[in-house]
């Protein structure tokens, strides 16, 4: 069977296209919109919290039903059709009723997207990283844009922009290719002993922590620049250079995959999401040592997530796919975004950005020990798993 690449390569290209113009700029229309950092740290955890509830709820409907491609589609249109409020809402309770609504379709689009491409890949699942590099090329070029847009243009234009972005990829849902999911496999393959599994709690705790550590970065990182007098243009490449490491890493990850084990992957990219994090705490007046930290988004972000997907894969199974994906998203995208943005939102101003990105290092050298005695050296996941 033929692997549609750029059917499956389109909706990742627009998907995170959208999320390279929300990340790095949605702080600052917050900012620019008469919110203070504590309620843009309970606006971006109110988005975040619906990762807990959406991806679980559509996953398990996906995999009951059949009918994940349906479900994407659903989930992009509501998406677009509810994020239009924001062309005319002004107060916070406004932006939260609005953010907890679209958000929650939102998030439920990726993970059951993530399910169908390993689901095409099958025995290829290492051409996941060739496939996924268009939604990194994609956030690239809408950080760039919009960069440089908002040297000449207010950046309350970024929900027009936004808007434009979500609705083209509803469109691109159309050309998903369905997917027919074989659910013969043994009806004893249940999920809580999936979950059980000792190297799965390891996994899921890692990646809670990790994600805390992320989310300062996701939320404060453009404020922080900007604090520091960096310019919209500059602080678009420097979130565009780390995309630009993870498509690297993306284009490399087959050979990487084949010589090391997922174990040793992991931890490498923990251990250089600590460095990074200093760096930006400690060092942000110097542009190459931020440009140093941005290189390293390729391990922190790239490095952790391919694992995640082939950890997934893996343990998961055909039968439990969505359920797997889900989980994992809401578990370290959901309460680990949600626990990191409440807490940077409410001590930025009060501690500063060098003290809370230096959490985020300690969140990671925490995580990093939990890997390293949780996932022993027996259990490496070792590459013939993944092709």
């Amino acid at each position: 069977m033929s692997i549609p690449y750029w059917r499956l390569s389109a909706l990742y290209l627009f998907y995170f296209a959208s999320v390279g113009a929300f990340v790095p700029y949605w702080s600052l229309y917050l900012k620019h919109s008469g919110f203070n950092p504590a309620e843009i740290g309970q606006l971006s955890a109110m988005m975040l919290s619906t990762k807990i509830i959406a991806p679980n709820v559509w996953g398990w409907i996906a995999d009951f039903t059949g009918k994940s491609v349906r479900m994407i589609r659903l989930a992009s249109l509501l998406t677009a059709i509810l994020f239009a409020g924001f062309l005319w809402v002004q107060q916070y309770v406004g932006f939260a009723v609005l953010i907890v609504s679209f958000s929650f379709f939102w998030n439920a689009v990726l993970p059951q997207f993530e399910a169908i491409t390993l689901y095409h890949l099958k025995d290829q699942a290492y051409r996941y990283s060739q496939i996924r590099l268009w939604g990194s090329v994609g956030f690239i070029v809408t950080v760039l844009v919009l960069g440089w847009m908002f040297e000449h243009r207010s950046i309350q234009d970024l929900v027009y922009y936004l808007l434009a972005l979500l609705v083209l990829s509803a469109l691109t849902t159309l050309t998903t290719p369905e997917v027919k999911l074989n659910n013969t496999e043994s009806i004893s393959l249940k999920l809580l002993p999936i979950l059980k599994t000792p190297a799965v709690l390891v996994f899921l705790i890692v990646n809670i922590l990790v994600q805390i550590s992320h989310t300062p970065y996701y939320v404060f990182f453009s404020l922080y620049l900007k604090h520091h007098q960096y310019g919209s243009t500059l602080i678009g490449s420097l979130w565009a250079l780390g995309v630009v490491a993870e498509i690297v890493l993306f284009i490399v990850m087959k050979p990487l995959l084949n010589r090391f084990s997922l174990r040793a992957i992991l931890l490498v990219s923990l251990f250089l999401a600590s460095v990074r994090w200093l760096l930006i705490a400690w060092f942000p007046e110097h542009l190459w040592v931020l440009i140093a930290a941005q290189l390293c988004h390729a391990a922190t972000f790239g490095g952790t997530h391919v694992v995640a997907i082939h950890f997934v894969h893996q343990y998961f199974g055909e039968q439990h796919q969505g359920k797997g994906q889900a989980i994992y998203n809401s578990l370290s995208f959901g309460i680990g975004g949600v626990l990191g943005s409440f807490f940077s939102g409410h001590y930025w101003e009060l501690l500063g950005g060098n003290f809370i990105f230096s959490i985020a290092a300690a969140c990671c050298g925490l995580a990093f020990l939990i890997a390293y005695y949780g996932i022993g050296p027996k259990n490496k996941q070792v590459k013939q798993v993944l092709g």
